[in-house]
Formats: structure tokens, C-alpha cells, sequence
């Protein structure tokens, strides 16, 4: 099976389907840095680095499965979903492309993640009437990484599109939670004190609350809600990792934020995946990207069932 991948990433998606035995051999994407770090892990896929609005797709090889992951900054609630939000309105606009792509090539079998708002787009009915316009079902599957093993609990939508007479519901396998425990590195990092000139009374408070259920060592967010004013146990998986340094780790009288490679580990990526030397830069490309065992466990199922 050929697939390719559009607004590819940092490479989650291409990682995971190539795990499941799918050649990608074409990825796009609008970022340089994104082109050059999934082309370091993925020597043998062609790479563009476009605007996929602009697409040629004569230009893009044929292929079985098309993997997509639009823009999902204008759906989802942590970047805000207003309507004429010039940003957020061009953001939602990326699905139309996947259209585009599958009107051009025709593949069999299509993929598209996003965040579950993207179904409250007020353009996703024509976008899906569009999509089955081309003659595609659309089965969506709201799935949880941590479910695949990968140690966060991030809950995605996956819209498995088929050419079939009947939507394409996949039976995927449960696999035990790892706790976020199993990827952090006590004896590594730029640890400081918690108790310092300057340290912020609401983080005070979050440790304070933290050690009362925990003890010395837990997670906690440094923004959000849910674990934000609780912390949380490390014998669970950690909450979503986010294109932004988010979650804090607690050891006794000293707190640090997750190193990229502990980010790349909560993601599911393997430990020799290469990522971009600043720290900033790499946590931005974890936080966009697909985690690999979901997309290895989806397209798996797809493969079975198609």
C-alpha cells in the first residue's frame, strides 16, 4: 500500500503508518523547519514545502491512502474557534485541500485527524457532503493515544474515508495505559527550586495542593484546566503535550518542565527519532503532530478491513 501525507508535520503520521507496513511517499507541508526535521527521519519520501491550498496535485505520486491532518488551530478551544478570526477562518480552510487532493487522485482510502470540534465547523456538512460527492464514506472514530499505549491520555478524531457501500467502522485494540512515570528521567534536566524570588503564587499553590494528594514527586500543567490546580499522578498517563511547554514535573524541593525528548517519548515516537536542536521548536512539532502507535493501530485496521 503507497499513501502520502499532507500537512505532514513533523512526521506522526508518516512514523506510525510506516510501522504498519505503508510506504508514504510523498509529505507536505507550509514549515521549513517541519519539511527538514520529517525528511531527516523519512530519507526515502518526496517532500514539498508548500501551501497545500496551492497544490499541484499532477505533481503528487499515486497512491493507495491518503493521510491528512489539517489545521486544527481555528477548532479547537485552546486557541479559540470565533468566526471571522482572519487566522482561524484560513486555518479551517486547510480541510478543503484534502478535497481538493481527493478529487484529483482518487485513492481507495483516505485519513484525516483533527480535534473532535472539527465536526462543529459550520462548514462541515459541505465539507463532508463534498467528500461524498467523490463517492467516499465518512466513518469517524474519536480515539483516545492512551488507549494505544502511548503514555497522555489525547483524545483526536479520525475520519477513515472510504469507497465502500457502507462507512467503514474499525474494531481497534485496547492496549494497556503506560503511566507517565515510564518516560521521565529523574536524574536528568535543568532542575530549580521551588522556592524562589519570583516563582508565581498560583504555581505555589498547584505544588502545595500537588504534594497533598501525591506526595514529592507529580506532573502538573502550567496552564489549562483539569490537572491544573490538582496535579497529577505519575501513575497515570500524562494529560495532552501541547505545542507549548505545558507540563511540570515535581521532585521534592526542586520542579522542571519535560524535556523535548521525555515530550518525544509522551508522543509515542521512538527514542531515536531526530527532532530540532531548540527545545522551543521541538515541543511545537510534538504538539502538532500524530502520535505514531494510533496511527500504526488505525491504519493496521484499515488494511484489515479494506
Amino acid at each position: 500500500m503507497i499513501a502520502v501525507d499532507l500537512f505532514a508535520g513533523g512526521g506522526g503520521f508518516t512514523e506510525g503508518a510506516e510501522m504498519a507496513g505503508v510506504r508514504v511517499k510523498w509529505a507536505g507541508n507550509h514549515s521549513q523547519v517541519a519539511v527538514q526535521t520529517h525528511a531527516a527521519n523519512h530519507p526515502r519520501t518526496i517532500h514539498v514545502c508548500q501551501d497545500l491550498h496551492q497544490a499541484d496535485w499532477s505533481q503528487v505520486p499515486a497512491h493507495d491512502l491518503l493521510l491528512a491532518s489539517p489545521c486544527c488551530q481555528g477548532h479547537s478551544p485552546a486557541r479559540g474557534r470565533a468566526a471571522n478570526n482572519p487566522q482561524h477562518d484560513a486555518n479551517r480552510s486547510t480541510a478543503w485541500a484534502v478535497v481538493s487532493a481527493l478529487e484529483y487522485h482518487r485513492p481507495a482510502l483516505g485519513l484525516v485527524e483533527n480535534v473532535r470540534e472539527f465536526v462543529e465547523w459550520a462548514l462541515y456538512p459541505a465539507w463532508r457532503l463534498a467528500v461524498q460527492a467523490l463517492g467516499y464514506q465518512v466513518a469517524p472514530h474519536l480515539v483516545d493515544a492512551a488507549d494505544h499505549g502511548v503514555p497522555q491520555h489525547r483524545e483526536r478524531l479520525f475520519l477513515v474515508l472510504s469507497r465502500s457501500s457502507r462507512p467503514l467502522m474499525l474494531q481497534l485494540p485496547q492496549r494497556e495505559h503506560v503511566p507517565a512515570a515510564d518516560i521521565i528521567d529523574f536524574s536528568s534536566g535543568r532542575w530549580s527550586p521551588i522556592e524562589k524570588p519570583g516563582r508565581a503564587s498560583a504555581t505555589l499553590a498547584r505544588i502545595a495542593q500537588g504534594r497533598k494528594t501525591y506526595g514529592d514527586r507529580f506532573v502538573m500543567p502550567y496552564y489549562g484546566s483539569g490537572s491544573g490546580t490538582t496535579g497529577r499522578s505519575l501513575a497515570r498517563p500524562l494529560g495532552t503535550v501541547t505545542t507549548r511547554d505545558r507540563w511540570a514535573l515535581v521532585n521534592g524541593d526542586q520542579m522542571r518542565m519535560l524535556s523535548a525528548d521525555e515530550c518525544r517519548a509522551a508522543m509515542g515516537f521512538p527514542a531515536g527519532y531526530r527532532l530540532p536542536e531548540q527545545h522551543r521548536t521541538a515541543v511545537h512539532l510534538l504538539g502538532n503532530a500524530v502520535c505514531p502507535p494510533v496511527a500504526r493501530d488505525i491504519v493496521t485496521a484499515i488494511k484489515e478491513a479494506a
